[in-house]
């Protein structure tokens, strides 16, 4: 009579009491252990419970999430995280040092970066590393500065009234020209646009 087979590995494991979960819903599972939040058994694996997380005014540090765990360090799988401080109305990159990140807000260039760190007696450490308070100080003084829409409004309206007046400069915006007597026999491609091709124009 012919002995029965040996048992597999997955049989030998599943004797044993080991129970083969996905690789997803491992994921799943370890997000809700990482969040602090309960997992819940779904179908006889467990998955992690919807969690509720109040969004704060400074999206640096990580989230409040189910029991209040805050959660610190890389962005991990699962867990809620918001990845940029928002100043003057603008969503700045929470990975540069402030220097950098405040000239991501339309207005604000090296120079006035440098100035607003040095006035706010900042130190110029990684955006996600200020404190709520320190990002106040920050955005109260690029608030005195003239930013993002109201500089756009007040550049637009200057150029209306020189159209408006019709001076040489006012013109040359209507034309579509460069405004401050560069060339336009060679070059000036940025306002005029593409090469338009005019059959017969050599002789």
């Amino acid at each position: 009579r012919p002995s029965a087979p040996p048992p597999s590995t997955h049989q030998r494991r599943r004797e044993q009491g080991f129970l083969h979960v996905p690789t997803k819903m491992l994921c799943v599972a370890a997000s809700s252990v990482i969040a602090g939040a309960p997992a819940i058994k779904v179908g006889g694996a467990r998955r992690a419970a919807p969690i509720k997380a109040k969004a704060s005014v400074f999206m640096g540090q990580g989230l409040k999430a189910g029991k209040g765990v805050q959660v610190h360090g890389p962005a991990q799988r699962g867990v809620l995280q918001v990845r940029a401080a928002r100043v003057a109305g603008v969503e700045i990159p929470n990975n540069k040092r402030a220097e950098t990140a405040l000239t991501y807000v339309f207005g604000i260039g090296n120079t006035t970066a440098k100035k607003i760190i040095t006035i706010t007696g900042l130190e110029n450490k990684r955006v996600r590393e200020f404190q709520e308070e320190e990002l106040t100080v920050l955005r109260e003084e690029v608030d005195k500065y003239l930013i993002e829409g109201d500089l756009r409004r007040f550049n637009m309206m200057n150029i209306k009234r020189l159209k408006e007046i019709q001076c040489y400069r006012g013109k040359r915006h209507i034309a579509g020209l460069p405004v401050r007597g560069q060339r336009t026999k060679t070059n000036a491609r940025t306002r005029k646009g593409k090469i338009k091709t005019v059959a017969g124009k050599k002789k």
